[in-house]
């Protein structure tokens, strides 16, 4: 059984408590339950984390990836500017995807730009909770072909 990081950025913490327009109703432990309970069905196990430091972001994704099969990453507020990020997933060498609750090509401007996404195989947005089902989907998917 291969493992999948499912790492969750900045604010995440907060889920079910922020703006359910934007990010929905389930808490992020209900969300790292139910891609555990998805990537379960396909053969995978789900290692979750979730910081509001870049930087552990950063050192996780070092530390984690040589054992890694795949990401799933909610970078939150750092998809906008953290090149460190950028980086680290880059340098794992592991297929990732990214993946927002809201859509981030609907909000602020500011949103819009990802430096995050260039160093990922794809990008769910807006989609909230079935977001993550579906980068799952896609990340398994890139597994398999590359098998």
């Amino acid at each position: 059984m291969g493992t999948i990081l499912l790492i969750h950025g900045p604010n995440l913490n907060m889920l079910g408590g922020r703006d359910k327009g934007h990010y929905g109703s389930l808490t992020l432990s209900e969300i790292e339950t139910l891609v555990s309970s998805e990537a379960k069905k396909v053969g995978f196990e789900v290692r979750s984390f979730q910081s509001n430091h870049e930087g552990a972001l950063v050192d996780f994704l070092q530390k984690e990836s040589p054992n890694a099969a795949g990401i799933i990453i909610n970078p939150g507020a750092l998809t906008h500017y953290s090149y460190a990020l950028h980086d680290a997933l880059v340098d794992t060498g592991v297929p990732a995807v990214e993946v927002h609750l809201s859509d981030i090509n609907a909000r602020e401007e500011w949103r819009r730009i990802s430096v995050t996404a260039p160093a990922c195989i794809g990008v769910v947005s807006g989609k909230k909770e079935r977001g993550y089902v579906e980068a799952l989907d896609l990340l398994v998917s890139k597994l398999k072909t590359d098998s």
